[in-house]
């Protein structure tokens, strides 16, 4: 995914099950039975709208473009007491992530399903049930019916599909950060890099490794200050952290070298944006890294600068590491940081899941 346009997150499509098919009047001729005897058969079911979790996709640009999905219609009922074919149901396949929201139940109404496993299904919309043949309504008294039911129609409704990546921890940070470079550095990703802000213009995903223990890494494109209320790219992937159990918050360490920049402020930016957005992310498992570290001389002014911020930052009881992406410093001590997080995440939640379950009993 090499642009905006390649990686959609957002789509509104329009769903319509099939009618289900009429029931069919007809009679077959044997003697002594009034008019041949009622045999027409029931009208088959329409088909329905599947929507199926695909973790071989990543995106919802085939949704953007197809805005309205049909299944077929039932076929009428058969003579000799046949029932019609079912029409075909339509299996719509989503990335893994995607949530399903019924504008019918407006804004700011729960999504109606969430697929978050591989080969999860939907139904959105159902397809209609078959009509009776007049053979369904022989009675000792009515003998000929001479009518059937119609087909009943199919569930319609329009939908917003929003995906929401699944990754064990999200890559965060200002722009040039190197979040991406960094990604490329601990997993097979190859996100596009440069040395100019927003090189990261959709959400990259990695699968990294260490010691047995195999985690999805997602390089969240650069925030900047006002991104919760839309400022540059604005709150447009922030959605794409919520999932994520661990935060690795890089911070361009070399940057005062450049420009009047305080590590610091750096740091209180993003997390106030995340906090903005969501109070949640705010309260998530983060390990901050200072990046580019291998641009900064091991002595001077930039060095005490540098072991001055991450003092203050381990004073408000952060877990800090250094690194380089460029380089590859410190990608083994914080994925074995990650791993170690993921897993005490892990037990806090099921520890949380327990004792919730004691006292519901």
């Amino acid at each position: 995914m090499s642009s905006t346009e390649a990686f959609v997150d957002e789509a509104i499509v329009s769903v319509t099950a099939g009618k289900g098919g009429d029931g069919l009047v007809a009679f077959r001729r044997e003697k002594f039975v009034p008019n041949g005897g009622p045999n027409g058969g029931d009208g088959g079911s329409g088909g329905s709208v599947v929507l199926v979790a695909d973790e071989g996709l990543a995106t919802l640009r085939d949704q953007k473009y197809q805005r309205e999905i049909k299944a077929r219609a039932g076929e009428r009922g058969g003579g000799s007491g046949k029932t019609g074919a079912s029409g075909e149901d339509v299996r719509v396949r989503l990335p893994v992530g995607t949530l399903v929201y019924d504008l019918s139940l407006g804004e700011d109404a729960e999504p109606i399903a969430d697929l978050v496993a591989h080969g999860e299904e939907f139904v959105a919309a159902r397809g209609g049930r078959g009509g009776q043949g007049n053979m369904r309504f022989c009675t000792p008294t009515r003998q000929a019916p001479d009518f059937a039911t119609p087909g009943k129609p199919g569930e319609q409704r329009k939908l917003r599909l929003s995906l929401k990546l699944l990754a064990d921890v999200g890559l965060v940070g200002l722009p040039n950060a190197g979040k991406s470079t960094f990604l490329r550095a601990i997993s097979g990703a190859r996100p596009r890099v440069g040395d100019y802000p927003f090189t990261t213009l959709t959400p990259s995903l990695g699968v990294a490794e260490i010691d047995e223990q195999r985690f999805v890494v997602a390089d969240i494109p650069g925030l900047i200050e006002g991104a919760s209320e839309g400022v540059g790219l604005g709150d447009r992937f922030l959605r794409h952290v919520e999932r994520t159990r661990v935060i690795v918050h890089l911070i361009d360490a070399a940057s005062p070298m450049l420009e009047e920049r305080d590590l610091l402020d750096d740091y209180d930016t993003i997390r106030k944006e995340l906090a903005a957005y969501d109070g949640a992310l705010g309260e998530r498992r983060e390990i901050v890294l200072l990046n580019k570290c291998d641009l900064i001389p091991e002595d001077g002014e930039w060095a005490d600068a540098l072991d001055d911020a991450e003092a203050k930052l381990r004073a408000r009881g952060c877990e800090v590491l250094r690194g380089s992406g460029a380089t590859g410093a410190g990608r083994t001590e914080l994925l074995r940081a990650v791993a170690r997080a993921l897993e005490e995440t892990k037990a806090a939640v099921a520890l949380e899941e327990a004792d919730a379950e004691g006292a519901r009993a």
